[in-house]
């Protein structure tokens, strides 16, 4: 893993993980509001800073689990446009795992203005192989994600 602060990357929380980010001119457009594609960017930060913060680092992945590489390509997501971000907004991220096991992850993840929601978004997460071929995730990376979601809804 690298030498970063882990402050860039957000933090774990009992739920899950939260990044704060703030709107560029660079996410809007041309009306001021975020551009509906930027909120994918959003996302994907929050999930792989979620994931830095669990321990797994993608890039070691595809090289050395077990030599046959271990992937995550986004599957399937449902985004629910609820209200536009703008220019400056400071924007929360939340990621939480509802399912980690076999070949797939799914993920829930929202982003807030403060205490308004603006998007909510499922994920459903391939795990695949270096060759693109469906392999199942190792017990202890499902282990790791399901502890967050364990500690979430009480269940053992």
């Amino acid at each position: 893993m690298t030498d970063m602060p882990h402050h860039l990357s957000g933090e774990l929380t009992e739920a899950g993980h939260r990044l704060v980010q703030r709107v560029y001119y660079e996410d809007t457009d041309f009306s001021g509001v975020v551009y509906h594609a930027r909120y994918l960017h959003f996302l994907e930060r929050g999930r792989t800073d979620y994931l830095r913060l669990l321990g797994v680092e993608q890039g070691s992945l595809v090289l050395e689990e077990d030599r046959e590489g271990l992937v995550f390509v986004v599957h399937r997501m449902e985004i629910d446009f609820k209200a536009p971000a703008r220019m400056d907004d400071i924007l929360t991220i939340l990621t939480s795992t509802e399912k980690a096991g076999g070949a797939k992850m799914i993920l829930n993840q929202e982003i807030r203005r403060g205490e308004q929601l603006l998007i909510a978004a499922r994920v459903i997460i391939a795990v695949i192989n270096a060759q693109g071929r469906p392999r199942r995730l190792p017990e202890a990376l499902a282990t790791r994600f399901l502890a967050r979601a364990q500690e979430l809804t009480g269940v053992v």
